[in-house]
């Protein structure tokens, strides 16, 4: 069984730490279980993202979608914040730091915008709990001042969907999620 963290920063957001197998042959990784979240919707959908160091993507979120993310291989700072009214932790932001060799994933629930910059050259695999909807499929801008992110690299490359993403305090009341549970 890996280690569960329930963050102390936002609520809902999990991390977890993988169990590494390994002998002379190399290692092996359970990277998820549905036990591990019991009572969360099933993951429908599993993708992988190859993205070059400086490379940030963000802020996405939806209103009903979460996410898993396990990093294979490189290093990504991730960043969270929490947009639902409602929530005991609103407004808050973490940054966490996964590596390929950290063996650590992160559960992401709706309603919170989550982002990453790819520190090295990057691959992301990752799980979702509903098939990918355009009205699902919210953002925040990345370098929004009201939440003054520092993005650990120097001159990001950026798509231009998240380019355009409006700032949170231009987001219109019904676009923004509230605490389910």
């Amino acid at each position: 069984m890996p280690e569960l963290i329930e963050s102390r920063e936002i609520d809902g957001v999990v991390l977890v730490g993988h169990d590494v197998h390994g002998d002379p042959r190399g290692t092996f990784v359970e990277t998820w279980r549905k036990e591990w979240f019991p009572g969360r919707p099933d993951m429908v959908q599993a993708n992988r993202s190859d993205k070059v160091a400086g490379t940030v993507v963000a802020f996405h979120y939806h209103l009903h979608q979460a996410d898993y993310w396990y990093v294979v291989a490189g290093t990504v700072r991730v960043v969270l914040h929490d947009l639902r009214t409602g929530s005991p932790t609103h407004g808050t932001t973490m940054v966490v730091e996964l590596t390929g060799s950290s063996h650590r994933a992160v559960y992401i629930p709706p309603g919170v915008a989550h982002g990453f910059a790819a520190i090295t050259d990057i691959v992301l695999w990752y799980m979702v709990d509903g098939y990918y909807n355009p009205d699902d499929e919210l953002g925040v801008a990345w370098d929004d001042p009201d939440l003054d992110v520092d993005w650990g690299v120097g001159e990001p490359v950026i798509s231009e969907r998240d380019c355009n993403n409006p700032r949170l305090a231009d987001i219109p009341a019904h676009r923004i999620p509230a605490m389910s549970r």
